[in-house]
């Protein structure tokens, strides 16, 4: 099996901003929304990432719309509690009766289960959030050595 999968996520720093780094590095299939005013504001973010705004600037909403466009839910924290948008995520999975799966640091064996996990759901759009670096230095590099270690895995398996 080939590691063909599309990312969807949201643009916050930390998992989601690091995910859609790692995508574009591994020439994935990557997209997802956004809060308003993310994509036009201030500061906007690189067009690069593929993302929609959603209608409104809660960041909520783009979290709601993430896990509808997506076939299941991947949380990436360093801590054993999600919280905020990433725990809010597991939530809305969870009411639309979709697989979410939620890895932290202390889990041993983190990539292989995130393997069994899109395994057993057979999932080709993933939605992968998690911490913001704010809350949990160091999160994003974690979540990118662990989908590193899914994706060499998936690269050698036959298809």
């Amino acid at each position: 099996m080939s590691f063909k999968i599309s990312l969807i996520t949201s643009s916050q720093v930390g998992v989601d901003r690091a995910v859609l780094d790692w995508a574009i590095t591994n020439s994935l299939p990557h997209g997802g929304w956004c809060p308003q005013g993310t994509l036009t504001g201030t500061d906007p973010l690189d067009p690069k990432y593929r993302l929609k705004e959603t209608a409104g600037p809660a960041i909520l909403e783009s979290v709601e719309s993430n896990v509808r466009d997506s076939e299941a839910t991947l949380v990436f924290t360093l801590g054993p509690k999600a919280t905020g948008p990433a725990m809010k995520a597991s939530t809305y999975a969870k009411k639309q009766k979709k697989p979410v799966l939620h890895v932290h640091r202390a889990v041993l064996g983190a990539s292989e289960r995130v393997i069994e996990f899109l395994d057993k759901y057979y999932v080709r759009r993933l939605h992968v959030t998690g911490s913001t670096e704010a809350d949990e230095p160091g999160v994003g590099n974690w979540a990118t050595m662990t989908l590193d270690r899914v994706k060499s895995t998936f690269d050698r398996r036959p298809d």
